[in-house]
């Protein structure tokens, strides 16, 4: 905290020395001193804002949680920027009068060209006022039309499972302009304001109980009837399935049938339970053609 402070103040103190040797030297063009004055405040005030939010932050962190902290960092920004650019107006002069005058033609010229920018600061402060998540979350976040993609590849074309077209990863950071998510893939992914504000957010979280549906091909040799009642008994015993899982016969050619296994299992991560059911279920459909083989053994004269 005190290393941002120092800084800030050096900030300050180079900007002072800045204007008065412009001053001392003559190099501002006469009736431009104010102007000079003007730009010379924003640097310094924009700067200053940005580390005290970041010291801020930082400080807060580990006593008001991350979260809390980046929303105080946040409102911090916004209100250091706006008190800036009010104090701007005041040195170069511009009286309430002839901005409200110059406010419609301005507005409309500004908006136009900083649509992008306004955009994602409105949704960055929607974000932090309706807290749809927050700093430290896992999250998917789907966009646009939020549809479901059915997979085209093979075997999989007549597939009834299907695929959500987001974006997982926790996270980071809620700024001015972006959000900033650390993917699950370890890659930082810094999206706009605007976009998270319109997308559809699925909050993750260590107690959530969701669905996992998992396809498996068995030979037609082996009873359905049975493989299923052995299936569901062995997948209820998995710590991380929920309850007594539904599976069901959904597809046959020559040889085989292709079962559907829907399980409530208890992890924010989809991929650690198909592992799990998937290694259950080859384990068991082998032991049910092993046993079978050796009745079919013993029954040999």
């Amino acid at each position: 905290m005190l290393y941002f402070l120092l800084l800030s103040a050096l900030v300050v103190v180079i900007v002072i020395l800045v204007g008065y040797v412009l001053i001392k030297l003559k190099l501002i063009p006469t009736g431009f001193e104010d102007y000079v004055y003007g730009v010379l405040w924003l640097i310094a005030s924009v700067t200053v804002t940005q580390l005290i939010a970041i010291a801020l932050r930082n400080r807060l962190a580990s006593t008001v949680g991350p979260a809390n902290a980046s929303s105080v960092a946040f409102i911090v920004r916004l209100s250091g920027y706006v008190i800036a650019f009010v104090v701007f107006l005041a040195i170069i002069r511009v009286g309430v009068t002839e901005a409200l005058a110059a406010g419609g033609f301005a507005g409309l010229v500004v908006g136009l060209a900083s649509q992008f920018v306004l955009s994602n600061i409105f949704g960055g402060i929607v974000i932090i006022l309706t807290r749809p998540f927050k700093v430290g979350d896992r999250i998917t976040f789907s966009t646009w039309q939020y549809g479901l993609i059915v997979p085209s590849y093979p075997p999989k074309f007549f597939s009834t499972d299907y695929l959500i077209p987001g974006y997982t990863g926790v996270v980071q950071e809620i700024n001015l302009m972006y959000t900033v998510i650390l993917s699950d893939d370890n890659v930082p992914v810094k999206v706009p304001n605007s976009v998270m504000a319109q997308a559809a957010i699925f909050v993750h979280s260590d107690n959530e109980v969701r669905r996992v549906r998992t396809r498996y091909e068995v030979p037609k040799d082996l009873d359905p009837e049975t493989v299923i009642e052995r299936l569901k008994k062995e997948l209820s015993s998995l710590p991380i399935v929920a309850d007594v899982p539904t599976i069901r016969v959904i597809e046959t050619s020559q040889s085989t049938y292709v079962i559907a296994i829907d399980a409530r299992c208890k992890t924010m991560f989809e991929d650690e339970a198909r592992h799990n059911i998937l290694i259950t279920v080859m384990k068991t459909v082998k032991a049910i053609q092993e046993e079978q083989k050796r009745a079919k053994q013993a029954g040999q004269p």
